[in-house]
């Protein structure tokens, strides 16, 4: 995995939380939040997100795949799933899922303990959830050397 950026994202209703990793792919970044106020527009969300992919010379992207505690998979998965696809379409890179079960309360525990008040963590969740979804995503791969 040397020399390879990955790029983790938290997909949610209005938001896209986005994290990168280091060249080495040891840890995860959180990057940004992409806020948008229509669920169903994402033409300036996919903009964004190729700026950041030429920006830190991203090779590959992985999605948190939101399902439920049972492990089957509803709406928005489905939702994710195909932006996903379309996402995959519009950069021309890998897009490869991992499984987000608890990663946002995850993400408000470390917000937490940080010290950031609940109500001040909105800018903050989405792109700490990504960095999150990141990071299992590269021990699972490590783990499978």
């Amino acid at each position: 995995m040397a020399n390879k950026r990955i790029m983790g994202l938290d997909y949610g209703e209005k938001t896209v939380g986005v994290a990168i990793s280091d060249a080495l792919g040891i840890t995860a970044q959180p990057v940004e939040t992409i806020f948008r106020e229509h669920g169903n527009k994402l033409r300036r969300t996919y903009a964004r997100l190729r700026e950041l992919i030429a920006d830190y010379e991203v090779t590959e992207i992985v999605v948190g795949l939101p399902k439920h505690m049972n492990g089957d998979m509803g709406e928005r998965a489905e939702k994710t799933i195909a932006f996903s696809k379309e996402l995959e379409k519009k950069t021309g890179l890998k897009v490869s899922f991992f499984d987000e079960r608890l990663t946002t309360a995850a993400a408000a525990d470390v917000l937490d303990e940080g010290g950031i008040k609940r109500d001040g963590q909105k800018a903050y969740i989405d792109k700490i959830a990504a960095s999150l979804i990141l990071q299992g995503y590269l021990e699972l791969w490590k783990q499978q050397e």
